[in-house]
């Protein structure tokens, strides 16, 4: 019976040891010790749950890194410790050594990677935390921060709440961001996201060495080029902490409650914030930079400010203009600005500029404790120093920041921007702060003086100016048209028919371009030497006077890299032209669609060509001064420069919507077959989502290489939306991939692309997103909503070169109908 007892016992104990070894096992450990290690199918889990360790391979990868990521969101890695040694294969392990170093074994086996500056330790644990920190501490150690190494000093491409974006001037370390190479590498890529300590810290993203977009400098609230993110602020979701003294310097940004939020430079260098819950299968994107194109680092060069919808895009401040009067004409404003009246330093005044991003302050002074009329009579006492501004805006304004280079990378904000004390000449009109150095009669002497000087050299000029000004209007008033271009007018050069007649060798065959819906295009070359692109209007086109000054009127308003630039235009008799630059490359249906030229456009050239366009056809729906609805955005609308960069052209058809309109109908449509949405070649009704539904089009277009219209498969009878809709509800969407591309190409980056145009061509406008959206969604890796069928996705027996106007005349491009005048039912 005792026997019996004793085996029964021994029985219950072994089950009992079993029992807890399994239930120890299947409990994922959040460290590592000595005797212990990761091997490639086993993980690290933080003790909330929160992040897992572990090897993976990014992308369509084969390549294995030791990362850490979220546990309800695997695919965003937030760390990658060999992100420039990756393993070959699956048989990588993680280890600790005695002394405390964290290595990374391949299977020979070799240190492909190691833990760096590490102290010692006499029990060494490596343990992943619940901030998502790796770190190696002393396990005898109780001191909970006291690490001996942390992952956190050591970011890649995401800064965590935890994490500090700076430099400690003990060490000199740095804690900055660096994007990816691609999703499919971690490796150190072009984009960098940190803390410029130089005078005044501030927030940069560089483009290898160079500032591709500043934040600004930190003014006790947010950075002063984020005002945006005043909102976020205010929302008391967010903690923003940005620390300065004699040891560091540094910015965090955590979430109040249990929001997961992360700060990511991506492969396309922009800085982007991105939170969701836990229980959220998504992650909503709060902010990104560079927003739009002021927003690039000194895009108007110095002493200008950039205003977004402005045209033209920059302005220099009072008293200063343009170092390079011809350059600024041509939209080229990266050379700035220049004193317009020289100033003497004792005499010299400040006028104020509200609603500023500051300067760039890495040439500048700061002291926290100064005052604002401190910080005057300091900029005083120096002539070096060209302005100032308090360095904190809470409660009133204190400290002082003081400018002893040029103002450079300014820009206007509508509200959240900040004051900037400009030194002048005393002369200068506006709302000044004088010096106190000034005396009256100085202050005469200098307005008076220069007047007087100015008006005995040109008076005897007046006479002659006017003279020639009253020719010049009366040639004009003979020989051409007066194109008012809209409610605020225009300033463009009319150019005379002889010399566009010289220009282009009185329309040679030989200097034609192309022939568009509303006539030929020819290129040209004035005397000084600069080559122009001349549209010159048949008569039997179907645009008439309206049309013209339509186009003329619009584009004249309009600036930005994606748009084509007008130089100017001629009316004379019955001859209309408009004169354009000249796009060397002519336009994207040239390539495209050709077997052989298509081979230049490789991926990252049509990627690039896509986002070009999308930016474009944003500044024209949202940024620019006027809402412009384009109608008829297709390949042979776009023109390529030098560099390959996409510029949309032919406004002819475009038509503008004011303040916060998005659609309108009308009962003529207008466009081309192929690339119009249902509920305009239908009913007549336009909106910015009609612009949405043609760029999706164009991008199928570039990916496949292929027309919609025209389009042929042996296996059906659809164009290319249906196609690719066919291969994406079939789980097939890279078969649609222009086969020239071969297997150069981003999985992930012509996945979204593919996903993202067709959300544009869904059927019903409301499914589609505008382009502020589109834009976001193809610059970041958030999931996107799963696309509903696309509208004209069967092909209609349609003539496939006719065109359909009371004049029939000849389509743009082979396989297009362009339509000029059909009435909508």
């Amino acid at each position: 019976m005792e026997r019996k007892s004793t085996k029964g016992f021994r029985m219950c104990f072994l089950c009992a040891c079993m029992l807890l070894f399994i239930l120890g096992a299947s409990a994922a450990a959040d460290n590592i010790t000595p005797n212990q290690s990761i091997r490639d199918n086993e993980t690290l889990v933080s003790g909330d749950g929160s992040f897992e360790l572990g090897f993976f391979s990014p992308g369509n990868s084969t390549k294995r890194y030791l990362g850490i990521w979220y546990k309800v969101s695997p695919e965003t890695v937030v760390w990658v410790a060999n992100r420039e040694a990756p393993l070959a294969n699956h048989f990588g392990v993680l280890n600790v050594t005695n002394q405390g170093t964290i290595i990374i074994l391949d299977k020979k086996p070799s240190i492909i990677w190691s833990s760096s500056g590490i102290r010692t330790a006499e029990n060494p644990v490596v343990q992943l935390l619940d901030s998502g920190n790796l770190v190696v501490k002393d396990g005898n150690d109780s001191g909970s921060e006291n690490f001996l190494w942390q992952s956190f000093d050591y970011p890649c491409d995401t800064l965590l709440p935890a994490m500090k974006l700076g430099k400690n001037f003990v060490t000199g370390r740095n804690w900055s961001l660096t994007s990816w190479k691609s999703p499919n590498d971690p490796a150190r890529g072009q984009f960098s996201a940190l803390i410029d300590p130089q005078g005044f810290p501030q927030l940069v993203v560089r483009n290898g060495s160079v500032i591709l977009y500043r934040g600004g400098s930190w003014n006790g609230k947010r950075f002063t080029g984020t005002p945006d993110l005043e909102q976020v602020e205010s929302s008391n979701l967010f903690k923003f902490e940005f620390e300065l003294n004699k040891n560091e310097v540094y910015y965090k940004g955590e979430p109040y409650s249990s929001l997961l939020s992360r700060l990511v430079v991506n492969q396309s260098g922009f800085l982007e914030r991105f939170v969701r819950t836990k229980q959220s299968n998504l992650w909503a994107g709060i902010y990104s930079a560079p927003r739009d194109e002021c927003d690039y680092y000194a895009v108007c060069g110095v002493y200008a400010i950039c205003i977004t919808g402005n045209s033209p895009l920059c302005a220099c401040l009072d008293d200063f203009e343009p170092k390079s009067p011809m350059d600024w004409n041509n939209s080229k404003w990266s050379g700035g600005c220049v004193r317009r009246t020289p100033f003497d330093c004792r005499s010299s005044v400040f006028t104020k500029r509200p609603g500023l991003k500051l300067p760039d302050t890495s040439h500048s002074f700061f002291n926290t404790s100064m005052s604002l009329a401190e910080c005057q009579e300091e900029c005083l006492r120096n002539c070096s120093c060209m302005g100032y501004a308090n360095s904190d805006i809470r409660q009133g304004g204190s400290g002082c920041l003081l400018w002893f280079d040029d103002l450079n990378d300014m820009r206007v904000f509508t509200s959240g921007g900040q004051d900037l004390y400009i030194r002048m000449a005393n002369s200068t009109s506006g709302p000044l702060v004088l010096s106190k150095n000034s005396s009256e009669k100085k202050k005469v002497a200098v307005i008076v003086i220069p007047v007087i000087l100015v008006g005995v050299i040109l008076g005897g000029l007046i006479f002659w100016m006017m003279w020639k000004k009253l020719r010049k209007q009366e040639h004009n008033r003979r020989n051409s048209y007066n194109i008012e271009g809209g409610k605020d007018g225009m300033e463009l050069p009319i150019f005379d028919l002889n010399t566009i007649v010289k220009a282009t060798d009185n329309f040679s065959n030989n200097n034609k371009l192309g022939q568009g819906g509303f006539g030929p295009v020819y290129k040209g070359t004035l005397p000084e030497g600069q080559e122009i692109a001349v549209k010159r209007l048949s008569k039997s086109s179907g645009q008439g006077l309206e049309e013209f000054k339509n186009e003329v009127g619009l584009i004249a308003k309009l600036q930005h890299r994606n748009l084509v630039r007008l130089l100017g235009f001629s009316i004379q008799g019955d001859e209309k032209m408009l004169i354009y630059e000249y796009m060397p490359n002519k336009s994207l249906d040239y390539f495209i669609f050709d077997q052989t030229k298509s081979k230049v456009l490789d991926w990252k050239r049509r990627m690039h060509i896509i986002g070009g366009i999308a930016r474009g056809l944003l500044y024209l729906h949202q940024d620019s001064r006027l809402r412009i609805i384009h109608r008829d955005l297709k390949a042979s609308n776009v023109l390529l420069d030098n560099d390959m960069n996409p510029k949309i052209s032919d406004f002819g058809m475009a038509r503008t919507v004011w303040g916060d309109q998005t659609e309108a109908n009308t009962n003529k449509v207008v466009g081309t077959y192929g690339y119009m949405p249902p509920e305009y070649a239908v009913d007549g009704l336009f909106s910015i989502k009609s612009d949405v539904f043609s760029f999706g089009v164009l991008v199928l277009e570039i990916i496949s290489g292929k027309k919609n219209r025209g389009f042929f498969h042996p296996d059906h009878s659809h164009n290319l939306l249906g196609h690719a809709w066919k291969l994406w509800t079939e789980e097939r969407p890279l078969q649609l991939i222009d086969s020239n591309l071969g297997d150069c190409f981003a999985v992930s980056e012509v996945l979204r692309c593919i996903h993202v145009a067709l959300l544009c061509v869904q059927t019903r406008p409301e499914n589609r997103p505008n382009m502020s959206s589109v834009v976001l969604m193809l610059g970041s890796e958030n999931p996107l909503p799963t696309p509903k069928q696309p509208g004209f996705f069967t092909e209609r027996n349609l003539p496939e070169s006719e065109s359909y106007s009371s004049s029939h005349h000849e389509s743009a491009s082979v396989n297009e109908v362009t339509i000029s005048e059909v009435q909508a039912r």
